[in-house]
């Protein structure tokens, strides 16, 4: 969690959505086409990197020693001038190339004048007072100072930096960081992109919370109809439609909220461009190009694809993996994957990153020269949320056994509001149902508790099933090395994803961060976490200074990763060695809901 700043950059009248001033969304999905960093008399003009014509993506700073600076600056993305937090006066922040080995000294300094700021290195190891969490790893850096960060650097691969004061990482304080190896990857390429997804508002990101709080539902627009109702009856029956309507009625949930906020309040970016602006990365025919995609994002999932190109995965959170060829993948909020293309047949190809919820996306360009603007594919229809999703397979009532029937009528006594109340009256042996912790029993912050998780870890995801794609699943990583501990883990641990949809509430096990008592490792154990999903949203799990090394359905090790994602109903293990003495954030990496509750605290003691 982090501190409320007393003051705002934003004046009182920017508190409405956007996308209320001008009726086209076409113009906030791809934004202007010379968007960026805005000049003085009220134009804009690109991001320095962007005017380069032979400039792959952000400013890159290169060595061991660095000098940041944390400000603020104009943006223009749609047509109106905006403040932003920057990293050297840049949104995205300096692209930071460094070395395995090497040991790295980082001044940052803070002009900002109103508020504390901080930069937590995602992903990278090293001491806690390094981590840059404010209130745990340290007390942030006050207007006017400068902290010195130095670690040693213990791995290679692509990773980013982002603030973990307030709302600045939604404000434009991110950034790539690229770790060049000590040995030679295990895969060949001739030239490299970094390719930096995020989400940009134009609304004070304090004021988008305060609306999410009050009004969780702003950004679904796309509420079922009663053509919606005659078509489900005609392809599945009055009795079921009834069935599913009720249901969704009295848990006062919707199929189509698929994620919090969209389009209808975000502009995407790709490093910082706008749909419209076409960032472009060149290439040579014949060459194979690496890029490095991160997600920067504070609330946006991604499905990317290269209409007319396949994607060799290489890498997934900066940890090399066995190769994966695919069409498309998902990435979640603060993930990295390193995927190998060979651009060949076409001077252009269109990097194309949807989001999950289909309102909306960023885009890009490979091309032989700049100027080139290939196609871009339409949207994909917009999927609808199951029960089956959210953990309640099979819970039909024209399905149901006697002993179900009996435990749903707990359960529809209004999911929304009192599921909490109901569950743990149910027979949790039965039918292997899934048991929760008494901290949720009658728990007003719960409005909902998964009954059946499994860890679904083949499922490319909703939007992705059966699209004519070979879509990335998680079962398809596997790291190019065996578990680096070996040991089994000596404990478990099970912690529940928590929330209220109406309250925009978030948690672990029902309890927020200022409630929840700390989880405590003991120094060197190995020890494995259990995450059961008990809401109907997607989470990306973060857990800082330690690798999270997921395990396989059959409880082996399967891929070194350090954010977990959890779409729905899921329930997924790792192990996690506990190697990293100090204090540690562990939290949903989606801003809003890290800043509504969803975090917890790890001490790593002797």
């Amino acid at each position: 969690m982090s501190p409320r700043k007393p003051t705002s950059p934003w004046s009182p009248h920017l508190h409405r959505d956007a996308s209320a001033v001008d009726g086209s969304r076409r113009r906030f999905v791809t934004g202007l086409a010379a968007a960026g960093l805005a000049g003085g008399a009220g134009l804009w003009r690109l991001p320095a990197f962007a005017a380069d014509a032979a400039a792959p993506g952000p400013v890159e700073l290169r060595g061991t020693d660095f000098d940041l600076s944390i400000g603020r600056a104009p943006v223009n993305f749609t047509g109106r001038t905006r403040p932003a937090t920057t990293v050297n006066g840049s949104l995205p922040g300096p692209l930071l190339r460094w070395r395995e080995g090497d040991t790295v000294t980082l001044r940052v300094a803070n002009r900002l004048r109103d508020e504390p700021a901080s930069i937590h290195w995602h992903g990278i190891l090293l001491p806690a007072n390094m981590d840059g969490v404010p209130g745990l790893s340290f007390d942030g850096i006050h207007p006017g100072e400068t902290w010195t960060y130095r670690f040693t650097l213990q791995q290679s691969g692509t990773y980013w930096y982002h603030s973990h004061s307030m709302y600045q990482e939604q404000a434009g304080l991110y950034g790539a960081i690229v770790v060049d190896p000590l040995q030679p990857p295990p895969f060949h390429y001739d030239r490299e992109h970094v390719v930096l997804l995020s989400d940009w508002t134009d609304m004070d990101p304090a004021a988008l919370f305060a609306r999410m709080k009050k009004m969780s539902e702003h950004d679904n627009f796309y509420r079922r109809t009663a053509g919606d109702f005659l078509g489900n009856v005609g392809r599945n029956g009055l009795e079921a439609t009834l069935a599913d309507r009720g249901m969704w009625g009295r848990m006062r949930m919707t199929p189509t909220d698929i994620s919090d906020i969209n389009a209808h309040t975000y502009t995407y970016l790709l490093n910082g461009t706008a749909p419209a602006g076409n960032w472009t990365g060149l290439f040579r025919p014949g060459e194979k190009v690496l890029l490095r995609f991160i997600n920067a994002s504070a609330m946006t999932y991604f499905d990317i694809r290269i209409p007319g190109l396949k994607m060799t995965v290489v890498a997934a959170d900066g940890q090399y993996v066995h190769p994966v060829s695919v069409d498309e993948f998902r990435i979640a909020v603060a993930e990295t994957f390193d995927v190998l293309v060979e651009p060949t047949g076409a001077d252009a190809f269109a990097i194309f990153a949807q989001d999950m919820g289909r309102t909306g996306y960023a885009r890009g360009t490979l091309a032989v020269r700049h100027g080139l603007a290939p196609d871009v594919p339409p949207l994909d229809p917009r999927p609808l949320l199951t029960m089956d999703d959210m953990g309640h397979g099979g819970m039909s009532h024209a399905g149901m056994d006697h002993g179900q029937a009996a435990q749903m009528k707990g359960m529809e006594g209004g999911c929304g509001a009192h599921m909490g109340h109901a569950m743990p009256a149910m027979d949790h042996a039965a039918g292997g149902m899934q048991q929760h912790p008494a901290s949720e029993a009658g728990n007003p912050l719960v409005d909902m508790q998964t009954m059946s998780p499994v860890p679904r870890l083949d499922d490319p995801g909703i939007g992705l099933r059966d699209n004519g794609r070979k879509v990335l699943a998680y079962s398809d990583l596997r790291s190019t090395f065996e578990d680096p501990d070996g040991r089994e883990p000596s404990r478990t641990v099970e912690l529940h994803l928590t929330g209220h949809m109406e309250k925009f509430a978030w948690s672990f096990d029902g309890l927020k961060f200022d409630d929840a008592e700390p989880l405590r490792l003991n120094y060197g154990e190995r020890m494995r976490i259990v995450l059961v999903n008990d809401t109907m949203m997607t989470h990306p799990i973060h857990l800082h200074g330690m690798w999270s090394d997921l395990e396989g359905e059959d409880g082996g090790f399967m891929v070194r990763k350090h954010t977990v994602d959890m779409p729905p109903g899921t329930k997924r293990s790792y192990r996690v060695r506990a190697d990293a003495l100090g204090r540690w954030a562990y939290h949903c990496h989606l801003l809003y809901h890290m800043e509504g509750g969803m975090m917890r605290e790890v001490r790593v003691v002797e």
